[in-house]
């Protein structure tokens, strides 16, 4: 079996591929947060190298992919930590995500193949047999299990920031957004949410809120910043990850809880393999070191899960 590696310049980047991203990654400068402190560093410290290859997990996998000794993997990059994002030479990529695959990888004993795409991309790409699993802090819904497979390695979900002049404090129903511009990430459960819910302002005779979405993360906090949105909703640690390193912003609250996982194609023989490797993970301690760096851990997972249901409070 081949020794397991996440390759850091992606050369198996295509013009497809970069076609996919041209709204969706960048330089290094496009990954900063609007307003973060020049002297503020994506954490690069490496919490993986001790993980080993498990057989009974790497036993787990189809034949045809244990023999090629590799799968592909399509990510999304370009946003604020712990999201994936691009080191300062503008080709290294780090990110939570990045470290769960490399981890599980290795794990597997197999090579991860990775190309990055658009967030709203990658989906219908795996439905398509483009890529084999995806990355993308991608929620775990009940919308999304008809078509997509997950198998989970986070907790994470859903939740708002403001300006520091915002005179909201906490958004516990979304009618308090009436009348609002509300900016989020194109194709995610934010965006979904956020439209299909677009009538409770009617219905309470208020004006509709304005639903702003951007494929890159830099853009949506830009719009804060520069006042032309109210409102951020995007997931709960890339928000206090964000409020924490630039200037006049505060993080609101948790709005809805969600599982996170890798995702694959329906039906997929793969999600075993990978569940026991998540576990195996949690079981010898990588998984922490990997929380901790991100400052992530209050987002822990006791086990691995196939698809669960919606997180439902």
């Amino acid at each position: 079996m081949r020794s397991s590696t996440l390759t850091s310049a992606f050369a198996l980047i295509t013009v497809a591929a970069l076609g996919l991203t041209a709204c969706g990654s960048g330089d290094a400068t496009d990954a900063a947060p609007a307003g973060a402190a020049k002297s503020d560093k994506i954490p690069t410290q490496d919490v993986t190298s001790s993980v080993k290859e498990d057989p009974a997990a790497a036993k787990l996998l189809p034949s045809s992919v244990r023999k090629k000794g590799s799968l592909r993997l399509a990510a999304t990059v370009g946003g604020t930590p712990p999201g994936s994002s691009y080191l300062p030479d503008g080709k290294t990529i780090a990110g939570q995500d990045v470290d769960f695959a490399r981890a599980v990888a290795k794990v597997l004993g197999i090579e991860l193949h990775q190309e990055v795409a658009s967030f709203e991309a990658i989906l219908p790409a795996l439905g398509s047999g483009k890529y084999d699993l995806g990355t993308g802090n991608f929620g775990v819904t009940d919308e999304r299990r008809r078509t997509i497979d997950f198998v989970t390695y986070i907790n994470d979900g859903q939740g708002f920031a403001v300006r520091e002049d915002s005179d909201l404090k906490k958004v516990t129903d979304l009618k308090q957004l009436c009348g609002l511009n509300v900016a989020t990430g194109a194709g995610t459960t934010f965006e979904a949410t956020l439209e299909e819910n677009k009538g409770v302002c009617a219905d309470a005779g208020e004006k509709a809120y304005s639903v702003k979405t951007y494929a890159e993360s830099s853009a949506v906090w830009s719009s804060l910043q520069q006042g032309r949105s109210d409102v951020v909703m995007s997931t709960i640690n890339g928000l206090r990850y964000a409020v924490e390193h630039q200037e006049g912003l505060r993080f609101l609250n948790e709005f809805h809880r969600l599982d996170v996982g890798f995702a694959f194609k329906k039906g997929t023989p793969l999600a075993p393999a990978f569940q026991a490797a998540v576990n195996k993970l949690i079981a010898d301690g990588t998984y922490t070191r990997i929380l901790k760096k991100w400052g992530t851990g209050p987002s822990a997972i006791e086990r691995s899960r196939i698809s669960p249901p919606e997180i439902k409070d």
